[in-house]
């Protein structure tokens, strides 16, 4: 369901008598739940979207700026680890060693030198090397073996 259908559809609830209104289209199911305040998106299982009423002081914000916070994304990201960060360049599966059940490239209280090898990222059935852009020594490991990642997620802390 497009934004200007879905905002219609919550002026239309926020204007009138109507305390709940459900809707079910090919795209998905989207509920409207009036209560004291404006409606927000909330999830509603996996097969649609659910509007709940937000408190007052929140009424006069735009539908656009409410959806992120209501979908379950956070406010403010995570604090960044301190000391230098190694990140993931790609998007894969990191494995702390080079071979199943294999000794680990890196790990915390290890020496570590620019451009040593210190974890894989297998992306597309293909095994990248990642190396370190820092020399120091590792204090943390920020991912665990096995774990999805992401592009620029922290994989390690060096000091």
């Amino acid at each position: 369901m497009d934004l200007r259908k879905l905002k219609t559809l919550i002026d239309l609830v926020s204007e009138s008598n109507v305390s709940e209104l459900e809707i079910t289209e090919a795209e998905g199911k989207v509920r409207i739940v009036k209560a004291q305040g404006a409606p927000i998106i909330v999830p509603n299982g996996s097969t649609g979207m659910q509007m709940m009423a937000m408190p007052q002081s929140y009424a006069a914000a735009p539908v656009a700026a409410a959806m992120p916070a209501a979908v379950g994304e956070e406010a403010a990201p995570p604090p960044a680890p301190a000391g230098l960060v190694v990140k993931s360049p790609m998007v894969g599966t990191f494995y702390r060693s080079a071979s199943p059940g294999g000794t680990p490239l890196a790990g915390p209280g290890d020496e570590v030198k620019v451009g040593q090898a210190i974890c894989i990222v297998e992306a597309m059935k293909i095994m990248n090397e990642i190396e370190s852009d820092h020399a120091g020594r590792v204090v943390r490991v920020l991912a665990e073996n096995g774990q999805a990642v992401e592009f620029g997620q922290p994989l390690f802390v060096i000091e």
